[in-house]
């Protein structure tokens, strides 16, 4: 397996340490706050109000830790250049297996509160059911990840994939995950290059052909909208437009978060309170005609389906 030095500066290897991030080759895995919450709270992550998921077996992980097409300003992370890809990459069967080990090594903390949380669910934690494809980065960057998904089904996992929508061919080849993600931040190319800042030429060209593909995957898919105050909680019927090009099974509307490097970029104004994302969901919903299905306060995120009561996923 590589080193992660080989595809970072330091300064980026550090700030994933200081915020627990395990690192290993050119993956990594982080606890995510909701599956803490989940058991050391009892409080669950909206995947699973929304969808079945169970926040204390997610494993949230990236198999392309380094890269990204795009400098998107809401992001949490430093926006350097990173490193070269290497000339090979890291076996899909041992990215798993290094990424559950390191989520036990993450879990480990919490058996001294096993009196609270209880064997069973302790076990079930430390023996993940989900993944969550999305921690960092470009997952379809890397290019094995349609090996990645086959030895996660493999293993009897739901897959949650969360695509920046820049690469339609590998969207068009892949073995399907459980629930495909395509974020849209902007309704139009000119909000989409100052909210996205693209590294790459005709990458609103490759946004609307991956949202062209996307009915025809036949999967479960969503579009996730990420609300940021001032900057692109506008144009609803364009947006609408787009998503309705799309037709995901779900659209989720959710409040960026003044977190990490962002804060150099944004300012704590641009992070919409829950009421101002419903109402933007709302807007949006006039012109797209789903069912407002869901909502989660605490997370400010809004869920549109096209079914009234859409099946949850189930789960090993």
């Amino acid at each position: 397996m590589h080193k992660p030095e080989d595809f970072m500066p330091e300064e980026l290897l550090l700030m994933f340490k200081r915020q627990h991030y395990k690192l290993f080759g050119h993956s990594a895995v982080k606890l995510c706050h909701w599956t803490k919450a989940s058991l050391y709270k009892n409080r669950s992550c909206y995947k699973q109000l929304f969808y079945g998921i169970q926040s204390h077996r997610c494993l949230q992980m990236t198999p392309a830790i380094a890269w990204c097409d795009q400098n998107c300003v809401f992001c949490w992370r430093p926006l350097t250049k990173y490193k070269i890809f290497p000339k090979d990459f890291d076996e899909p069967s041992e990215i798993i297996d290094e990424a559950i080990r390191q989520q036990r090594i993450l879990l480990s903390g919490y058996g001294e509160f096993r009196d609270k949380i209880g064997d069973k669910r302790l076990e079930e934690a430390n023996n993940p059911n989900n993944a969550a494809i999305s921690l960092a980065g470009e997952p379809t960057l890397y290019p094995k990840i349609s090996g990645l998904i086959e030895e996660f089904n493999k293993r009897k996992f739901s897959t949650f994939l969360v695509s920046n929508a820049l690469h339609p061919k590998t969207l068009s080849e892949i073995v399907l995950p459980t629930q495909l993600y395509l974020s849209l931040e902007a309704p139009n190319e000119k909000m989409h290059k100052s909210v996205n800042v693209p590294l790459v030429k005709g990458s609103w060209k490759s946004i609307n052909e991956s949202l062209e593909l996307m009915p025809s995957l036949g999967t479960r898919t969503a579009i996730r909208i990420t609300a940021i105050n001032k900057r692109n909680m506008s144009h609803e019927a364009e947006f609408a437009k787009l998503i309705g090009k799309a037709e995901p099974d779900f659209v989720e509307i959710k409040a960026y978060m003044f977190v990490g490097y962002s804060r150099k970029r944004l300012a704590i104004e641009n992070m919409p309170l829950h009421d101002q994302v419903k109402g933007f969901a709302e807007k949006i919903n006039k012109e797209l005609g789903y069912y407002l299905s869901a909502e989660s306060a605490p997370s400010r995120v809004v869920l549109l389906s096209k079914k009234k009561n859409p099946p949850k996923i189930k789960q090993a």
